[in-house]
Order: structure tokens, then C-alpha cells, then sequence
């Protein structure tokens, strides 16, 4: 294009009309190659979302798809909430202002009061940013700075997902880090739910004077990858370490909070209290991209309270008016409508149809595990079984321990969404499985959908759902 040509830009009315092979095509020139191929080997990769409500996608083609992954832990209200869209709407027709910093903002003022009178103890200080790794990221500078940089370590767990900037990256050990970025110095790991492994490094990490060297410890309650639930001692014991060695305690709750495990926060069925909280995810209200660190009032203080410091952390769009407005609604939603209460029983109802797969199912299925809205499925791995079916694709895929695996996984995802219109999706690890992780608006009769699905699935047989899979699917997409 010349300096003085006119610029060929696409509009709204275009992104509205767009067809899914344009969309693919866009994709693979302007956003990324590598991602269409991946959205295209499913079902769901040929489907353009008119509009959403509650639980339910409603496609171009007149599909109608219950939604059953909850926005990959954004939507505990589900799609487009009335009160949500009505709070968005009130605040933009009454042309509310919110870029400028240098002025008060009712709305972060009353959001960080709200959190607030929620949260136990004094942890009423929160800052609002963007994003969950942002939030991370910026509990971990608090925590240095609460210490003046004079300790140079910061742990976590084995298993963990903290994000994928630079610092939280090199915090996250799952298999979605498959190369090694540059990170901040300093981070060291544990065992989750080795109570001993944390004592071991702490024990390690000694300054000259015989001070512990390590600033904060960062743990997941819940680790939504994994489905795996932190137990209540395990957690008072890294709480009275970092008491008894002037340790700052990170609790990371950024998928799992926000009554996806029964508690607005699954610490708090812990009778424990974090030096610092992280946050984000639902309590935008699935229209909203805000986070938040929230930290005691002593630390806050210490490392940020006072004139000189109170901007040493700052970005753009902290505390955006708009973003918090929503996520002042959505919390009120939370408490009005009794969010606790609707997670726990929604994990009474999936306790019991678990069981009764499990019983129906042993040779196919491994385990169901979870807790509230947030649920893995797992498999009987059976790697002979599949290996006729895998021998024509790349070999390169196949070095993968686990990929086996999860084309099985990918296989069942695939076919609740072309053959029950159902939508959810697989946890990339390891030990992988199909998640069940729904808005908690869901009612009982969309569960039994679910849950009817999968029955079928199962007794259709796992081997031959996967067969279909490779034939109809990879096999093209990987040719």
C-alpha cells in the first residue's frame, strides 16, 4: 500500500455477515495458521455463534448447543446476563468517564469496598487490572516489595498454572509451557500436597544471618488443569509456615474463585487467610476483562501506602470504569442469588451421576473428580487399543506420551458437539480429561443432558468414537 492509498478495512456490518470459511481464511493470514488448523479439527470449528444466552449458543445454521465449559471459568453467570448487559448499557448512555487516573472513581472505590466486606480478615485492598497473569504478576511484586528486595526467592507447586507473562510463566508447569521463556529469577518448586517438600526448601533458602530468603510461596486451593483440591490441614501448614518465617502467602484463585468450589473462595473453607488473593476470570460477569491482586492492609502499607510509592504499580487501563461497574453487578448477583449455595448443589447432582456412570462404566472410565461447577472426566488409558487407529498420522504428534490419549479425549469432546450439541472442552496435560465445568445458572435438566450424552458415548465405546475421529477428522486436517 502507498503512503497516500486508501486502507481496504473491514466493518462491524462485515464481521456480522462474514461466512466461517472467510473467517478461517482471515485466520490463517492475519491472526495464526497454526490455531485454524487446531479449531478446525473439531466439530465446533465449523460453527459460526449467532448470539448466547444463559447456557445455551444459538449458531448461524440454526443450532441450538448447551454450553457446559462455563467460558473456560468466565461465565459463572453464563452468557450475556440481563443484569450484566443492563449495567454495561446504564453506564455507557449516561457517558460515565473512566480513562483518566488522576481523578476519584466511585466505581473502583465502591468494587474495592464491596470485595471487601466479602473477604475475611483485612484483606480489603485490592488493584484492579486486566487479566489473571496480571494479577500474578503484580502479587509478586507486591510481595518483593513488601520485603524491600531483600529476599530473592519465590516458590510454587509442581502443579500449577499462574499464566504466561514472563513471571507467572515461569511459575506454570503444565504442558501448555512446552518451551522454556526467559523468567524472573528466583523461582523454585514443591510437591503439591507435600507439606514436606515446602519445608525442605524453605529450610534451603537461608540468608548469611539464618533468615529465610524466600519472599513468598504461591499455591492454587484448586487447580483447575489437574482437577485437584488442595485438602484444609494442607493449607494451614503453609499458612503457619509463612507466619513462623515472615513468608508472604500468594493464594492464586483466578479460575477457581468466584463459587466455582461452593465458597465465593475456596480458602475460606480453610479458616485461613492469604497475605495476598489473585482474581479475575468470573468476576467479570463474562463481559468484563478485569482482575485483581487484593492484599492486607499491612503490606499494602509497607510497600506501596504512601506518597512516594502509592504509583510505583500502575497500568493503562487499571480500575477502568466500565470493567468495574460490571464486576460491581456481578458480585451483587453472587451474594443476592446465593451463588454458594447454587455450587454445592449442583456438586451434590454431579457426585450422584458420576457414581452411577462410574458403576455402569468401569472399563472405560478412570475417575470423575472436582468440586461446584468445576469437573474432570477421565479415562482408562488403553494406548494398544488406538494404535492401529494412529499409525498414518505425523510421527512428529506422536512423540507425545500422552497424545494418545488425548485423541481419545478430543474424540468424545468432538462428538458431544456434532452428535448432542454440546460444548465443552479437555484440559491440556498429562493426565487429560474431558471437563465438565458449567455456569451455575445450569439447572438440573441440562446436567442430565450432559450426563445422558455421555452415557451414549460410553456405550457406543470409546474405540469406536475415536476411529470416526481420525478418519473424518485428523486425517484431513493433519495431511
Amino acid at each position: 500500500m502507498t503512503s497516500n492509498a486508501k486502507p481496504k478495512l473491514l466493518t462491524l456490518q462485515d464481521c456480522e455477515n462474514l461466512d466461517i470459511q472467510k473467517i478461517r481464511s482471515l485466520y490463517k493470514d492475519y491472526v495464526n495458521p497454526g490455531l485454524e488448523n487446531i479449531l478446525y479439527s473439531f466439530g465446533a470449528g465449523e460453527m459460526l455463534v449467532d448470539h448466547a444466552e444463559g447456557v445455551w449458543m444459538f449458531t448461524t445454521d440454526g443450532r441450538k448447543i448447551l454450553d457446559v465449559s462455563g467460558g473456560m471459568g468466565v461465565l459463572t453467570l453464563g452468557h450475556n446476563h440481563p443484569r450484566i448487559l443492563a449495567a454495561r448499557i446504564r453506564y455507557q448512555q449516561q457517558k460515565r468517564m473512566e480513562v483518566h487516573k488522576s481523578v476519584f472513581s466511585a466505581y473502583q472505590a465502591v468494587l474495592s469496598h464491596n470485595i471487601a466486606q466479602l473477604l475475611p480478615g483485612d484483606l480489603d485492598y485490592p488493584f484492579f487490572c486486566n487479566s489473571g497473569a496480571e494479577a500474578v504478576e503484580g502479587a509478586m511484586k507486591i510481595a518483593y516489595k513488601y520485603h524491600r528486595g531483600k529476599r530473592k526467592y519465590i516458590l510454587h507447586a509442581d502443579i500449577s498454572f499462574h499464566g504466561k507473562l514472563l513471571g507467572s510463566g515461569g511459575m506454570t508447569n503444565t504442558q501448555e509451557n512446552s518451551f522454556n521463556f526467559l523468567t524472573i529469577p528466583g523461582i523454585k518448586s514443591f510437591d503439591y500436597q507435600d507439606i514436606n517438600s515446602v519445608k525442605n526448601q524453605v529450610a534451603q533458602l537461608r540468608q548469611s544471618n539464618g533468615d529465610s530468603d524466600v519472599y513468598a510461596i504461591i499455591i492454587e486451593p484448586f487447580n483447575a488443569i489437574t482437577v485437584t483440591n488442595a485438602s484444609d490441614e494442607y493449607l494451614r501448614q503453609l499458612r503457619q509456615i509463612c507466619d513462623d518465617e515472615g513468608i508472604l502467602l500468594i493464594i492464586d484463585e483466578v479460575y477457581c474463585g468466584w463459587c466455582k468450589t461452593g465458597n465465593y473462595f475456596r480458602f475460606m473453607d480453610s479458616d485461613i487467610i492469604p497475605d495476598i488473593l489473585t482474581t479475575s476470570k468470573s468476576m467479570g460477569g463474562g463481559k468484563s476483562s478485569i482482575s485483581a491482586y487484593i492484599t492486607r492492609k499491612p503490606i499494602l502499607m509497607k510497600a506501596y501506602g504512601d506518597v512516594n510509592n502509592a504509583t510505583l504499580h500502575t497500568t493503562t487501563y487499571n480500575g477502568f470504569g466500565e470493567e468495574c461497574a460490571t464486576a460491581i453487578e456481578t458480585i451483587n448477583i453472587m451474594v443476592e442469588d446465593n451463588y454458594p449455595s447454587k455450587s454445592r448443589e449442583l456438586e451434590k447432582l454431579v457426585k450422584a451421576k458420576s457414581k452411577a456412570l462410574m458403576a455402569k462404566y468401569p472399563d472405560q472410565i478412570e475417575e470423575i473428580r472436582g468440586g461446584g461447577a468445576l469437573w474432570g472426566i477421565f479415562l482408562k488409558k488403553n494406548d494398544g487399543a488406538f494404535s492401529a487407529l494412529l499409525q498414518k498420522l505425523p510421527v512428529d504428534i506422536l512423540k507425545d506420551g500422552s497424545f494418545v490419549n488425548k485423541i481419545v479425549v478430543a474424540s468424545v469432546v468432538d462428538w458431544l458437539f456434532r452428535k448432542h450439541n454440546i460444548f465443552t472442552f479437555f484440559n491440556n496435560n498429562k493426565d487429560v480429561a474431558i471437563m465438565f465445568a458449567p455456569s451455575l445458572i445450569i439447572n438440573k435438566e441440562e446436567v442430565e443432558t450432559f450426563f445422558n450424552a455421555l452415557d451414549e458415548v460410553f456405550d457406543r465405546s470409546l474405540i469406536k468414537i475415536t476411529g470416526e475421529f481420525v478418519k473424518n477428522k485428523l486425517l484431513k486436517v493433519w495431511k
